[in-house]
């Protein structure tokens, strides 16, 4: 049986982005994910892009919560992209915005993501 592939993306709320600046500020982050995975992780990218690029985006409080969010990830060794905005609408410049993790398999991420809200 073939594994599930999901890409996590963390956002935070306390920003207050509109829906827009939101979807752009994601759509960085699973770019950076999926060129990272297939530049350096060439199974797990094919597996992920052939089930149909599956992303999850969840909705993260404040930036210590997705500082922690990306040490956890990271310790287990999940490839993670911190997104910082330019600052040209509606953040200010070099404002941390959202997280990308992944693409991986699915029990993994979870075991990390499970449990944070929706966006």
């Amino acid at each position: 049986m073939v594994e599930e592939m999901k890409m996590i993306i963390g956002v935070r709320k306390d920003l207050d982005m509109g829906k827009g600046k939101i979807a752009a500020q994601a759509s960085h982050a699973a770019v950076n994910c999926a060129l990272w995975a297939q530049k350096n992780n060439k199974k797990v990218f094919r597996e992920w892009e052939s089930q149909g690029q599956k992303k999850i985006v969840i909705r993260l409080q404040n930036l210590e919560e997705l500082y922690k969010l990306k040490a956890e990830c990271e310790n287990i060794g999940l490839n993670t992209s911190v997104i910082s905005d330019a600052g040209y609408t509606q953040v200010d410049p070099g404002s941390t915005t959202c997280i990308g993790i992944g693409p991986a398999p699915a029990d993994v991420i979870d075991k990390i993501t499970s449990e944070y809200p929706l966006l």
